[in-house]
């Protein structure tokens, strides 16, 4: 039996960098498509998982990252309202692009069972797409639903989608095709 663990990765995000406006406009259905994943499938047993950029900051945690991002003041603040982790959801931040770069997932995936992978988040064409990269090196089955991630432009989102597909052989049906079986 296969079992599932959703990865949410860098949507708790201030966006505070020069082509932030442009990301948020295509991240933002892209999340509320997440928060429908992620409402359809936890209560299946599905693992939520937050991969997250540590922003440099060493000494910081999850809790901080989200609140810092959640105010009112940071551009990405409708994005944690939508995704605001619960508190029996995980976090792994991340120093560097792919979720697995010097941290601990492979060890939580492997302590939680998982052994498929569906993948969201920003950016598709940088930290998704190393994830991506990353995890099917690592011999997972993948999941990047074409609805459930975003790039700063449609052109980048397409070309990474078909890179996922075409050489990684990653499904990137829309969330709604997704089946647990």
């Amino acid at each position: 039996m296969k079992r599932h663990a959703l990865l949410i990765i860098d949507m708790i995000n201030a966006l505070d960098f020069a082509q932030g406006a442009k990301l948020l406009a295509s991240a933002r259905p892209a999340a509320q498509r997440i928060a429908r994943l992620k409402a359809r499938l936890k209560p299946r047993g599905v693992p939520v998982v937050y991969v997250n950029d540590n922003y440099g900051q060493w000494r910081s945690d999850f809790r901080q990252v989200v609140a810092q991002c959640a105010q009112d003041a940071s551009l990405g603040a409708p994005l944690v309202r939508l995704l605001h982790p619960e508190d029996d959801d995980f976090f792994v931040l991340k120093p560097e692009r792919s979720g697995f770069h010097d941290t601990p997932l492979r060890l939580l995936l492997d302590r939680l069972g998982a052994d498929t992978l569906i993948l969201t988040g920003i950016a598709l064409d940088v930290c998704v797409l190393a994830t991506a990269t990353d995890a099917g090196m690592h011999g997972y089955r993948l999941f990047v639903p074409s609805d459930c991630v975003a790039s700063e432009t449609p052109g980048r989102k397409q070309a990474s989608l078909k890179l996922l597909r075409d050489s990684l052989h990653v499904d990137t049906r829309a969330s709604r095709a997704i089946t647990l079986r």
